[in-house]
């Protein structure tokens, strides 16, 4: 069995998984020895690489840019946006790897971790990495969510989730029951019109449509904290749209007019072949899409019994409470790119003072480098001259000083 050791390990390489990479990188940690990042992903771009082929930049919330973006020439915000967003999300993240030389691995697959005393003992499918800190980034993509529904499991038609859906050519002629209040939900009507043959919405709740044609900051700003409160009381975390709403973009806009875009209200039951309506009036339908979200894909944490009754993971300051060495990136107010980049330095710090100058590696290297690797996109004037740590939260005071 292949065996690594490392001061931390990173699972998962989307946004919230290399944001801190690179933060730890500039406090010192070596990609490859010190600091592992393993993504189960065949390539770059974390849950984008999966997404459907139609989706383009601009469609669904924006794509922020990773930290230090700046310094290889690139920016979501003037990227192609003709192109397949998973295309472009791919071909950024590649370079970013490249150029910070983060050492990713991958495919590699978690499949738990373990508490061994002072140790965290990471098992993968390349193999066991032991470490003093982890730092779980693995999202929602590989954790697809279906409510319970009366007579689903009779449904003889085909039934789809966002995270399997490929384009609309799957369903013409179809007629297709989408569930679902978001911005996903929203995206396969407009692409299934005037393909399949009826399309039926519903969802949970009305949609709250906001009349900017963008995340509004106000909107942002109540669903973090909604999400960060969910996350400090141990509770299941809730959707992020349900506290932005649906931005009324012009194509949205276009598509309320058309009368495309008319969601009714959740149904009563399935059939073997049709949707029941509350009213008793039924429709015929062909396949369903379930666009109902995901949850946090953190089964691989099971053995440290990090879970609480209500359903959720206690986390306050990015750490499990029940386990100090478990940090948390994308999970809560970090779960989207709403929160994700500007928590990736704050975990990163963390992380940092959580380690206390210790290091698993064999090689008495600083703690923290001389010279803040490739630039200094922090905004750091210079980095102190460090060559070992015996007091964590001094040296990050001086190094993130003109933060």
């Amino acid at each position: 069995m292949n065996r690594q050791t490392a001061s931390v390990v990173v699972i998962g390489a989307g946004q919230a998984g290399l944001s801190v990479a690179y933060y730890l990188q500039k406090l010192g940690l070596k990609p490859g020895t010190d600091l592992i990042i393993v993504d189960r992903g065949p390539s770059t771009g974390g849950a984008w690489q999966h997404r459907w082929e139609s989706l383009r930049l601009g469609s669904a919330h924006r794509v922020h840019d990773l930290p230090g973006m700046k310094a290889l020439g690139v920016s979501f915000d003037t990227a192609d946006r003709s192109l397949p967003a998973r295309e472009v999300v791919e071909d950024y993240y590649r370079r970013y790897e490249q150029f910070y030389d983060l050492r990713v691995q991958r495919p590699v697959t978690v499949g738990a971790v373990f508490d061994r005393g002072a140790d965290l003992v990471v098992q993968t499918s390349a193999g066991e990495i032991t470490a003093l800190a982890l730092v779980n980034a693995t999202g929602t993509w590989g954790a697809p969510f279906v409510p319970y529904y009366p007579g689903a499991w009779q449904f003889e038609g085909r039934q789809v989730h966002t995270s399997s859906y490929i384009s609309a050519e799957e369903f013409r002629g179809k007629n297709v029951l989408v569930v679902g209040g978001g911005t996903s939900a929203i995206g396969f009507l407009l692409e299934l019109e005037g393909v399949a043959a009826k399309m039926f919405w519903t969802s949970r709740r009305p949609i709250d449509y906001r009349d900017h044609g963008s995340l509004d900051l106000e909107d942002a700003i109540n669903a973090v904290a909604e999400q960060d409160a969910a996350a400090r009381a141990g509770k299941a975390l809730p959707s992020i749209v349900s506290g932005t709403g649906v931005a009324k973009t012009r194509r949205i806009a276009a598509g309320i007019e058309r009368g495309v875009l008319v969601a009714r209200p959740l149904f009563e039951r399935l059939t073997e072949d049709s949707v029941v309506w509350p009213d008793g009036s039924s429709d015929r339908i062909d396949a369903i899409i379930w666009a109902t979200g995901f949850r946090p894909d953190i089964r691989h944490l099971s053995p440290l019994r990090l879970h609480e009754k209500a359903g959720g993971v206690v986390v306050t300051t990015g750490a499990a409470e029940r386990d100090p060495r478990v940090f948390f990136a994308g999970y809560g107010p970090t779960a989207s790119t709403i929160g994700a980049n500007r928590a990736g330095r704050l975990l990163a710090r963390q992380v940092f003072t959580a380690l206390g100058g210790r290091r698993a590696s064999s090689e008495p290297e600083p703690i923290l480098a001389a010279s803040a690797p490739l630039g200094d996109p922090m905004g750091a004037s210079a980095a102190p001259s460090v060559t070992t740590s015996t007091d964590s939260v001094s040296i990050l005071s001086r190094f993130f000083a003109d933060d």
